[in-house]
């Protein structure tokens, strides 16, 4: 055997048990991140199977007509009423404030740090931003309800001291970042080479930007909007705390509401005796505030995976 060959057979013999332990090592992380997996999945049966095991008593006792289709919630009063219909109203009311004032403001944020700011701007603009997101919600609760209410009163004759309308707009600035950040991402990859193109055919960067853009990140936009109306439909501290308590049927922004998610905060707070009816109301509530933001997140995933560009 010549020396070039032991050398070789040599260096083989040596790498060999390298290999093996690399691929043990694969096959564990492997198997770690499909435990990791499987526990998420697990975790999401387990919080269905509550609401739904919690849930089938109260539906026992109440109709599921009158729990859809009553225009009163008082599970509370003397005179009890089941009308989700008065909480989900609520919800949409609070939500279609917050987005109003999220989607456009986070959009045109998520432009401007992707299309007009300089990079060097925008690597300390955008930690600045998303600075918001980790304030917490009870904060922002407090601020809707000795800063905001309190500056809208002013000039706003007739406001309540807990209304929808402050507690919307500070719910919208908490979940501005959100918008803006995954909509910037979407927008940052889009290539260069379409707005490039554009260029050479002699479109305006406003042009560029509404033509090409744009369309090309829609569906990450898109997704971004919808995830940021989820993080809306499921707040709690902020209405808790600026909206009220008061279940009212209205779409008037200027008087206390009840979302679903400060009426099981009430509830869970003791104003219902473990195991009543009432107490049970929780469930339900929960159980319908579950299966509006499910709907929300298929729709977004459906969206994404029909309308995602693809660039080589």
């Amino acid at each position: 055997m010549s020396i070039s060959s032991f050398k070789q057979f040599d260096r083989s013999e040596r790498w060999q048990p390298n290999r093996s332990l690399n691929k043990w090592i694969q096959r564990s992380i492997v198997a770690i991140f499909g435990l990791f997996a499987l526990i998420s999945i697990l975790t999401t049966f387990g919080i269905v199977m509550t609401l739904l095991v919690d849930a089938i008593p109260f539906f026992e006792e109440v109709p599921l007509a009158d729990f859809l289709t009553d225009t009163e919630w008082t599970p509370l009063f003397t005179r009890k009423e089941y009308g989700i219909f008065v909480l989900i109203s609520a919800t949409f009311l609070t939500s279609v404030i917050a987005i109003a004032v999220a989607l456009p403001l986070g959009l045109l944020s998520a432009i401007c740090l992707s299309e007009y700011a300089p990079r060097s701007l925008r690597r300390w603009l955008k930690p600045a931003l998303e600075i918001l997101a980790g304030v917490p919600t009870v904060v922002y609760g407090y601020f809707a309800l000795l800063f905001v209410t309190p500056v809208l009163r002013s000039f706003i004759p007739g406001m309540q001291p807990f209304n929808s309308l402050s507690a919307g707009i500070v719910m919208g600035i908490a979940i501005l970042p959100m918008v803006a950040s995954l909509s910037e991402d979407a927008i940052y990859a889009v290539p260069s080479s379409l707005r490039q193109g554009a260029y050479a055919l002699g479109s305006t960067k406003r042009e560029v930007i509404l033509g090409v853009v744009i369309p090309s990140a829609l569906s990450g936009i898109v997704a971004s909007f919808i995830l940021s109306i989820s993080r809306a439909v499921g707040e709690t501290m902020i209405v808790t705390i600026a909206a009220g308590q008061s279940p009212n049927l209205t779409l008037n922004p200027l008087v206390p509401v009840a979302t679903m998610t400060a009426y099981i905060v009430q509830v869970s707070l003791g104003d219902a005796p473990a195991g009543s009816l009432a107490f049970k109301t929780i469930y339900a509530v929960g159980l319908t505030l579950f299966l509006i933001t499910l709907v929300l997140n298929v729709f977004s995933f459906w969206f994404v995976r029909r309308f995602q560009q693809k660039y080589e």
